[in-house]
């Protein structure tokens, strides 16, 4: 219960806390040291501090829900003066084909929690949601149950009144 506790806090809570975003790693292109299933805690982060060998995840199209995680291996300008990086998966030969543009940017790579993200990536959006009223329900007959119990208890636990004679 312990160890379940402490993963909902590292990938939940902190990152809400934070501003900072869990992503799922779904591909072995960051083999080995984000294996699939991994799940990163990227946090926003200012274009200029981003250096070469930071890992960071970033959208494949801007405005655009897709997102990838890979390793910067080049840092350049735009000759209008934004930032552009060169990234590569860990695993793959050659840098990747387009150049990221400092708008696709979501983060940096702040933490990595192994293998958590493949139960998430099991389960999809319609099932993570019935899968929370299920529990949320389960807790509140259980709650339901432990009061119907308590009071119970305490009605048994109490002293029971005289009756008083009537003379006839």
């Amino acid at each position: 219960m312990l160890g379940v506790a402490l993963l909902l806090v590292a990938g939940v809570v902190v990152p809400r806390a934070t501003g900072a975003t869990p992503y799922v790693i779904l591909t072995s292109s960051m083999r080995p040291s984000l294996p699939p299933g991994t799940i990163v805690i990227s946090r926003p982060v200012e274009p200029d501090t981003i250096e070469v060998g930071d890992v960071i995840t970033y959208q494949l199209r801007s405005g655009e829900p897709e997102t990838v995680t890979h390793r910067v291996v080049g840092v350049a300008f735009t000759t209008a003066g934004h930032y552009q990086f060169t990234t590569q998966g860990d695993s793959n030969s050659m840098p990747d084909a387009e150049p990221v543009r400092e708008i696709q940017v979501r983060g940096d790579v702040w933490y990595a929690i192994p293998w958590v993200g493949r139960v998430t990536s099991v389960i999809d959006n319609h099932q993570r949601q019935l899968l929370g009223w299920l529990l949320g329900g389960g807790l509140f007959g259980y709650a339901a149950l432990a009061y119907a119990g308590a009071l119970r208890d305490r009605v048994s636990r109490r002293p029971e009144q005289p009756v008083s004679e009537v003379p006839a």
